[in-house]
């Protein structure tokens, strides 16, 4: 998937991270995920990290984050790791993951509801081929 100078093109990205190539470029549009390089024909080029940065995105999706939103926590995230993160980027992540973990736990709660339900039909298609078998 990569090529020999550890970028990877566009479309193995997509593969790899599950997004397709029109929502990656979507974020390249908005500033959120931009690729490290460029090939000579002037394809996008992503280093390991910039899939670990839409790896992230992905993950904030479905916690309800907004494209702002994610990139405020971004750069709040790579602030804390350099070593550079002020006072207002510590109190907005703990804004961000409190709000990440409610979503989760909404989440988890949707889940044990949709799995009930599925289990009740697979009862109910398993009660119906019985009684239209015997």
């Amino acid at each position: 998937m990569g090529t020999e100078d550890g970028f990877h093109q566009i479309g193995a990205v997509a593969d790899r991270v599950g997004l397709s190539l029109r929502t990656i470029r979507h974020y390249e549009e908005v500033g959120l995920v931009i690729p490290s390089g460029r090939s000579g024909g002037g394809y996008r080029q992503y280093s390991d990290a910039d899939i670990d940065r839409l790896m992230q995105v992905k993950a904030m999706k479905p916690l309800g984050f907004s494209l702002e939103e994610s990139t405020e926590l971004l750069a709040a995230l790579h602030a804390v790791v350099s070593g550079t993160a002020s006072s207002l980027q510590l109190r907005r992540l703990e804004e961000f993951a409190e709000r990440a973990e409610s979503a989760s736990d909404q989440l988890e709660s949707r889940l044990r509801v949709a799995r009930a339900f599925a289990a009740s039909l697979r009862r109910d298609v398993g009660a119906a081929s019985v009684s239209t078998s015997g």
